[in-house]
């Protein structure tokens, strides 16, 4: 049997280059192995936890999002991709299994205290903000996926579901569900213009949809290494944000040649900015005009979401089938 491998993410807009060169070239990777169903999925319902009171941006925000996973290379015709509101089936496996979760379980989640503080109690002193680990494993198990593409500070939250499904099946006596594993890739190390993480949160990012003239400005401004005060500084290449970039765009043996010429002073910071653009832009020029065109024709990019969650949906509703029996069949209590 192929194994059944499914992420997600949440439809906040365009995506970024850490977006991209994180989590997305991982699902464009993985499509060349015939030997796994891959599930991509936008997370509309999780999106309203934390920004209900935007919820009017969601639909254009997927479309956009979407645009960008095409452009970006990820087949629909040999991947199901599809929105999550649109499959009815989470909604109810979440309620079933909101029944059985203790609520020490969910306040136990490594994101929650982090998040309450970063995004204060008026955006999280909901109950789909308490549990939506609860609705991150329905998504996961519905379609009783095997892997979840993860990087290594997400292995935490993966547990909850596999916690989740050993609870639920001990309690209806039966291995309804399998447990997910993390399928852990290397994600590259990417940081903003402002030398933290780049994120949407921190306006800090460079991104797809943005012109060659606006990513040359955003480099132009961005961090480098403190150490370089002074063109005659010496420099550490690795602990620069430009570099980092470098080393997705830039061939490798360019930038061993940089990565030299800074540790001696021979390259200074404008110059080293000025060839990442250059790579940056042509990078990304092929991409860029397809994503041109699908925003041109957005129909088309409907059609690939409605037509995959109704593929989505038959799975699912094979697997509430099962849950519904081994929930309330009188046989279980024979």
């Amino acid at each position: 049997m192929r194994k059944t491998i499914l992420s997600g993410m949440r439809p906040t807009g365009a995506l970024h280059l850490g977006n991209l060169y994180g989590a997305l070239k991982n699902w464009v990777r993985l499509q060349e192995d015939d030997s796994y169903e891959r599930f991509y999925f936008v997370a509309d319902w999780h999106a309203l936890t934390t920004g209900f009171d935007a919820s009017e941006d969601i639909t254009e925000n997927t479309l956009n999002m979407v645009i960008d996973w095409l452009a970006f290379g990820l087949d629909p015709d040999n991947n199901t991709i599809f929105v999550q509101s649109l499959v009815k089936e989470h909604a109810e496996l979440f309620l079933l299994l909101s029944m059985i979760t203790p609520v020490g379980w969910l306040e136990r989640v490594p994101s929650y205290k982090d998040q309450i503080a970063q995004l204060g109690k008026a955006k999280t002193s909901n109950y789909g903000f308490l549990g939506y680990p609860v609705l991150m494993a329905a998504d996961i198990i519905i379609y009783k996926a095997h892997l979840v593409p993860v990087g290594l500070d997400q292995v935490a939250h993966l547990e909850f579901a596999r916690e989740l499904v050993r609870h639920f099946n001990h309690l209806v006596k039966k291995d309804v569900f399998i447990e997910p594993q993390p399928l852990l890739t290397e994600v590259p190390k990417i940081l903003g213009l402002d030398g933290r993480k780049m994120s949407k949160s921190y306006n800090n990012a460079i991104y797809l949809s943005d012109s060659e003239e606006e990513t040359q400005k955003k480099i132009k401004v961005m961090f480098t290494d403190p150490r370089r005060k002074r063109k005659t500084d010496p420099g550490i290449a690795e602990e620069c944000g430009v570099f980092m970039l470098h080393k997705i765009f830039t061939p490798k043996e360019k930038q061993e040649e940089i990565k030299l010429a800074c540790s001696k002073a021979q390259i200074g910071c404008v110059e080293c900015k000025k060839l990442l653009t250059k790579n940056v832009n042509e990078g990304l020029s092929e991409i860029r005009d397809k994503r041109n065109q699908l925003i041109k024709n957005k129909g088309k990019v409907k059609e690939i979401l409605i037509e995959g969650s109704k593929k989505a949906s038959r799975k699912a509703k094979e697997t509430m089938e099962e849950v519904r029996d081994a929930i309330f069949s009188k046989a279980r209590f024979g």
